[in-house]
């Protein structure tokens, strides 16, 4: 390889690095300030829990045409950009709705729609570019860990500045800005074979073994969308002050930069199934702990729990997407698992968290969070015992 591109290569790695910065930058604004904004509003929690999932619900259902799409065109940047662009001015919509919940609604619906499918589009190019150049996913991710930190640690603080939660637009706007500009020296990554069919759609599937991952991270993510959205509600209740909801989210995101940037050079010496199993019982304990505690400062803590469940859970899960599909259906088999964490499993969690919390208090849902995270870490762990003793008899 020449200098010339030699320097193309790094290039196209350092512009990744920034746009998942800013991607989950954009995301540290929405997750846990969005619901504070609807709160002042005067929505009820089980409002605010299904405004924050409906949309991930509904834009997880049509995410995997977006994924066919750009797998079909063989194009992720202007896939990218023309959703964000959309998602800016359903944004711009949303936040000139007034206190009407059934307009709120419908923009809110209207900004995840677009703006959700960008994310496992960001991670199929990442993926792709990583793997071209000998590099891991999680040293691309572990940046967009880092934008959401910086934004969450400082959010309530710029909110502060600009008058409040109702500064939250500004906000969100401003940081769109650089990602823009970025996405225009972005290149695509072609993947390489005989691209997109019907049939290799159809295969996708008829994967019995991928359809059942996905339903087993369904039942470990319901608990974890569950607190993304409810979290923030939550401390607040306890005491907690704006600037502390931001901290939280910042922890958490601050504890998972190593992971992504170290986890990927062993994920060949263990199994998925059993890695996502223990992060599953991980989870279990984790959740317990926020049932038994009602100090947001104890919370606030217990966010850095992150780093040994979601972290591992996510870089692991999708290690075994793109381990498993052929390379031209990446972007369809990452919207599907997005569809299943964000979606589905979003909008069970909303719902059932602002359920439980309307009913019985915040600290229930943390019980029920347990409980399914049990559940689904036993599954995996099962679901691997079975693999490995159906395997052992054949031989």
């Amino acid at each position: 390889m020449n200098k010339r591109a030699a320097a193309r290569e790094d290039r196209q790695m350092l512009i990744l690095r920034g746009i998942n910065f800013w991607q989950y930058a954009i995301l540290a604004v929405l997750a846990p300030f969005l619901p504070l904004y609807f709160a002042n509003l005067g929505y009820s929690s089980s409002q605010v829990g299904f405004l924050m999932m409906i949309g991930p619900f509904v834009a997880s259902m049509i995410q995997p045409f977006w994924g066919y799409l750009s797998d079909r065109l063989q194009t992720v940047k202007m896939m990218i950009f023309w959703l964000w662009m959309l998602a800016i001015v359903s944004s711009v919509a949303l936040f000139n709705s007034g206190e009407s919940y059934v307009l709120t609604l419908c923009f809110v619906l209207s900004l995840y729609f677009f703006y959700q499918p960008t994310m496992p589009l960001l991670d199929s190019i990442s993926v792709q570019s990583a793997a071209r150049r000998g590099k891991s996913y999680g040293s691309l991710r572990l940046f967009g860990s880092l934008g959401y930190t910086v934004v969450s640690l400082s959010g309530g603080l710029l909110l502060a500045v600009l008058g409040g939660i109702t500064g939250l637009p500004y906000l969100l706007w401003a940081a769109w800005v650089v990602p823009l500009l970025l996405l225009i020296f972005l290149r695509d990554e072609p993947a390489e074979g005989e691209g997109m069919t019907l049939t290799t759609l159809k295969e996708l599937f008829t994967n019995k073994s991928f359809l059942w991952f996905l339903f087993l991270v369904f039942v470990i993510s319901v608990p974890h969308r569950m607190n993304d959205v409810m979290l923030g509600l939550y401390m607040k209740e306890l005491g907690a002050t704006d600037a502390m909801v931001g901290w939280a989210w910042a922890l958490a995101a601050a504890m998972e930069i190593p992971v992504f940037a170290l986890l990927g050079r062993y994920l060949n010496r263990i199994h998925e199934y059993v890695l996502i199993g223990i992060v599953g019982l991980l989870y279990t304990i984790r959740w317990f702990m926020y049932y038994v505690s009602d100090d947001p400062w104890v919370l606030l803590a217990l966010q850095a729990g992150a780093a040994i469940t979601f972290a591992v859970f996510w870089i692991v899960a999708m290690h075994y997407v793109a381990r498993i599909l052929p390379p031209q259906l990446g972007a369809t088999g990452f919207s599907l698992l997005s569809m299943v964490y964000l979606g589905l499993a979003g909008m069970t969690g909303g719902v059932v968290g602002g359920r439980l919390s309307d009913l019985y208090g915040g600290a229930s849902m943390y019980l029920f969070a347990s409980i399914a995270s049990l559940v689904g870490g036993v599954l995996f762990l099962a679901t691997e015992a079975m693999s490995r003793r159906r395997a052992w008899k054949a031989r």
